[in-house]
């Protein structure tokens, strides 16, 4: 099971967030971009949880599992 890398802040909704950038998410993947993260203080809005840095995807020429 991987990560839903959703591509834009929940928050501000102006934010693109290409997968290899930084972001921060909670356990529901839900998605902000850094400064929004930081004005929540790196609470979720929607569950309450922590924010944490999203890792990040690197393309790759190996198919995927």
């Amino acid at each position: 099971m991987s990560l839903e890398m959703r591509n834009i802040c929940e928050r501000c909704e102006t934010a693109v967030l290409p997968q290899d950038s930084p972001a921060r998410i909670c356990s529901h993947e839900c998605t902000f971009c850094v400064p929004c993260s930081d004005a929540m203080q790196n609470v979720c809005p929607n569950c309450g949880g922590e924010l944490v840095a999203r890792p990040r995807r690197v393309p790759s020429s190996r198919p995927a599992h």
